[in-house]
This record gives C-alpha cells, sequence and structure tokens, in this order.
C-alpha cells in the first residue's frame, strides 16, 4: 500500500480546512471583543493598566492558532499520528483557556480600573451589570470556547480516519522490529513534546511581559534573558536526539531540569507582597506555568529513554525519515505488489499489520 502524498486525501484537507475556519472565526470574535473594549478604554493610561489583559488575550490566540495550524501541516506532511493527538490534546488546553478568559475579562474590566472622581459614567460602564461594557463583550467571550470546542469534535472524525490512513508510516520507516517501533516512537513523542515546550514558554513570557512586569524592573530584564536559552535548549535537544549526540544531549537533559527552577514564580502568584501585580492574569499564568512545569518534565523523562536508546540502530531512520514520506516518482502506477521503499534502497516485504 503506497503513502498517500501530503494533503493528497479528503481527510488532510477537510482537517486543515477545519482548523483554518475555527481559527479564522475565534480571532474575528476575539478582534471583535477587542474593539468593542477599546473604544472605551485607553490602554494607555495607567489607571487602565488592568485591562491590558485583553490585547493581552488576543495575541496569545493568534500565537495558538497560528502554532497549531502549523503543526497540523507538520504532522500531515511527516504522517505523524503521535502528534496528530497532541494537536487534539493541545485543542482542549484552548477551550480551557478561552473558558478562563470570561472570568479574567470580567476581573480586568470590572474590579481592576481606578477612576477620577470625575469619571463617574466610565464608572458606570465598567460595572458589570446590563447594560455595561462587560455585557456587551460577554456573549462573544463565551462563544470562543464553544466554537473551538465543537470544531475539536470534527477534528477528532477526521484524526481517526488520519490515523487508518497513516497506519504505514512506521512501517515505511523502521520495518516490521517492535522494539524498533518503540523506539521510533518514543522518540517521536520527545520531538512532539518539545513543540509544545516552545509554546508554553513563549505563552508564559508573552503574559509576563504585556501585562504584569515593568520594564525597569530586575525581573523583566531576567525574562528576557531567559528566552534565547530557552530556544537554544530546545533546538539542542531536538537536534542532540535526532542525530545521536551524546554530550550535546546530556548537557540538554542537565540543562532542562535547571530550568524547571524557573517556576518558582508560581508562588509569587499568590504571595501577598505581589499577588495585586498578577490579578487580572492569575488563573492564566498559573494554568500555563503548571502546564509547561509538567510538559519540560515529561519532556525530561522522554529525553532520558531516548538517551539510553541511542546506538541501537534507530539514526538512520531518524535522519533520513523526512525523505521515506516523499511520495516517490510513479507510484501511482505501481501495483500494490510492486511498491518498493526506494529511499531505504532495499524493496520491503510483503507487509502485514504490526498493530
Amino acid at each position: 500500500m503506497a503513502v498517500e502524498p501530503f494533503l493528497g486525501t479528503r481527510s488532510q484537507k477537510l482537517f486543515i480546512a477545519t482548523i483554518s475556519i475555527q481559527a479564522v472565526a475565534v480571532l474575528a470574535i476575539i478582534s471583535i471583543t477587542f474593539h468593542l473594549v477599546a473604544e472605551h478604554v485607553d490602554f494607555n493610561k495607567s489607571n487602565y493598566k488592568a485591562c491590558v489583559t485583553l490585547p493581552c488575550y488576543l495575541a496569545l490566540f493568534v500565537l495558538a492558532e497560528i502554532f497549531e495550524l502549523l503543526m497540523a501541516f507538520d504532522a500531515l506532511r511527516l504522517r505523524n499520528v503521535i502528534q496528530l493527538a497532541g494537536i487534539l490534546l493541545f485543542h482542549v488546553a484552548l477551550v480551557v483557556f478561552a473558558a478562563i478568559q470570561v472570568h479574567e475579562t470580567k476581573t480586568a474590566l470590572t474590579l481592576n480600573v481606578r477612576f477620577d472622581l470625575p469619571d463617574l459614567l466610565t464608572l458606570a460602564k465598567q460595572c458589570g451589570g446590563h447594560h455595561t461594557l462587560y455585557s456587551k463583550v460577554k456573549h462573544l467571550l463565551i462563544v470562543v470556547p464553544c466554537v473551538i470546542a465543537g470544531a475539536w469534535f470534527i477534528m477528532l472524525f477526521f484524526v481517526r480516519a488520519l490515523y487508518y490512513e497513516f497506519g504505514w508510516a512506521i512501517f515505511r520507516v523502521v520495518g516490521a522490529n517492535p522494539a524498533m517501533k518503540t523506539m521510533y516512537q518514543f522518540y517521536q513523542v520527545l520531538i512532539c513534546l518539545l513543540k509544545f515546550d516552545f509554546f508554553a514558554f513563549t505563552g508564559v513570557t508573552t503574559q509576563l511581559l504585556i501585562v504584569v512586569l515593568s520594564t525597569n524592573s530586575a525581573e523583566f530584564g531576567l525574562t528576557i534573558a531567559a528566552i534565547p536559552v530557552v530556544l537554544m535548549l530546545l533546538i539542542g535537544c531536538a537536534f542532540a536526539v535526532q542525530r545521536e549526540i551524546r554530550w550535546l544531549m546530556a548537557f540538554s537533559l542537565v540543562l532542562m531540569l535547571a530550568s524547571e527552577t524557573y517556576f518558582y514564580k508560581l508562588v509569587r502568584f499568590f504571595e501577598p507582597s505581589s499577588e495585586e501585580q498578577y490579578e487580572t492574569t492569575r488563573a492564566t499564568l498559573t494554568v500555563f506555568t503548571i502546564v509547561a512545569f509538567l510538559l519540560l518534565l515529561t519532556t525530561f523523562g522522554i529525553g532520558l529513554r531516548c538517551f539510553h536508546d541511542f546506538g541501537k540502530g534507530l539514526y538512520a531512520s531518524k535522519t533520513s525519515d523526512t525523505l521515506l514520506f516523499r511520495p516517490k516518482r510513479g507510484s501511482k502506477s505501481k501495483g500494490r505488489g510492486e511498491d518498493k521503499d526506494d529511499s531505504l534502497g532495499q524493496p520491503l516485504e510483503p507487509r502485514m499489520s504490526i498493530e
């Protein structure tokens, strides 16, 4: 059975279309919400500083939707079922994030604006009752997680179809050896986790830089300095595990474990001395930080397993897997019994299910 070309089937096209349509709909709703708030709120004024939650919310969703779409293209290109499952979990996280934003936007618009005495009209608009600013955007905020959840069920249907469509992918890379298949799956999980680590770290950093931290604080400088370090860590780990570079992999794992100490910030979200600083973003930052911590810890554990698998015959499969998934010339004209894996240079034995 020949592997279908990239975006060559109905399931692949509709999966990408579902994510794209959902992204456009969600970003349109959030943009309308932002516009309605911006008509009454000047984000540059100090007494509206808490309302910066909303533009940050928009920025994070733009980042999340672009990230999810790129991950979907990448998963289809590599025929990576594990990454497709990761996208479904990521989509669930988006539903949770959108639901949390309903509460945090209400907090920002109703509780955290400091007014001057003459500004009574604005004060009335910022309350949480009927015919107020929050009441205007509340329904839009509630629609967002509903749209994302609806798209998730459609995506689930297409991922099921893609699971059967991509069933031969690992067989084409490592053959029918169960041990090789297991090692390759751990490698795929690690690469997938590194990608989600990147988004989780970016999400936490974006919120800290836009909403919370002052540009002249030491914590702001430390957060900026951590960005290139984490990027080098993730890229270095991915390169090391693919090329089986032992010293670089060991260094990446040590640095990864050291990075866990960065999550001391979780304590600061609830400390009496700093809790007011994080009031409008505490829920989102707490969720992002915990998820990032667990992802990085899981990545460390899977990384140890992959490190243990170095030198066991998987190197060729990891370094040539992108070539293996390219459609071969003339593959449409070949019969089922004539299908060969030319990228390995050897014909495959008659194919059998290894599931």
